[in-house]
């Protein structure tokens, strides 16, 4: 299933975008949260009437650093040997089409593209392998949007990355979806139908898992439900500036897409 967190005319609702490009989407409103059991209220809309929201509501997002080889290697660093973390404030988080904006404090803001993994109903705390499988909900497109500047000049990366609009989610969550080797990709450009290509990735290529960041995160956090993974971004990050739209693809799930502006 495809679970989206939407505006309508009568307020905010969740609900599962149904159909396919060819014969156009819905979107179908459901009385709760997806976490738990689906029940229809009978009411739908045709996608493009309705404004899409970052799907869910999380208490933190979690990142995860240098988890493609290729990445650490343009960035100029080894692949780490245990999950490198960092906390993207639940602030940051928007959804699609709305605007990365870009402070003026920074000279420097990069795109990184991410599978992002949501976590269910259960939450998880100090799980094993097996326990991290059972505690995914779905997954999502997420830009792990970075002041590339100030990553460098801190010492820690809170302020690199936590700036409110630094962590577009969207445009939906997908359920049951075999994740272990699927495309990650990113385009940037100026003019929003004719797009240039920046990042090119396969999940099969995370240095970490999905199973063994879960696991390693929860013996270090609580994870709740809704909480996000950044499961980490291939290599070809590449400077964004006011006017750019940022295009995140990732095969069996959709398209994330934000304009981005100057925050002054």
């Amino acid at each position: 299933m495809r679970f989206a967190r939407f505006v309508h005319p009568g307020g905010v609702s969740f609900g599962v975008v149904e159909g396919d490009s060819s014969s156009g989407l819905t979107v179908a409103e459901i009385d709760s949260i997806p976490f738990n059991e689906v029940r229809f209220t009978g009411q739908r809309w045709a996608l493009p009437d309705v404004r899409l929201l970052a799907p869910i509501f999380s208490s933190k997002v979690i990142g995860i650093g240098r988890n493609y080889a290729d990445h650490a290697a343009e960035m100029g660093n080894e692949v780490p040997k245990e999950p490198l973390i960092f906390i993207k404030p639940s602030t940051s988080v928007i959804g699609p089409n709305d605007a990365i904006r870009i402070p003026a404090v920074t000279e420097h803001v990069e795109e990184e593209a991410e599978l992002a993994v949501v976590i269910g109903a259960s939450g998880a705390r100090r799980v094993d392998r097996a326990g991290a499988e059972k505690a995914i909900f779905g997954y999502t497109c997420g830009n792990d949007v970075t002041a590339r500047d100030l990553q460098r000049k801190d010492p820690q990366w809170t302020r690199a990355k936590g700036f409110d609009s630094f962590c577009p989610i969207g445009p939906w969550i997908v359920t049951g979806l075999d994740v272990s080797d699927i495309e990650v990709r990113c385009e940037v450009g100026r003019d929003p139908e004719n797009l240039e290509v920046r990042q090119i990735g396969r999940t099969k290529d995370m240095v970490f898992d999905i199973p063994s960041l879960i696991s390693y995160v929860s013996h270090v956090m609580t994870l709740l439900p809704g909480d996000i993974i950044l499961t980490g971004t291939p290599a070809g990050v590449s400077r964004i500036t006011p006017g750019d739209t940022v295009s995140v693809s990732i095969q069996g799930i959709g398209e994330l897409r934000n304009p981005v502006v100057s925050l002054d």
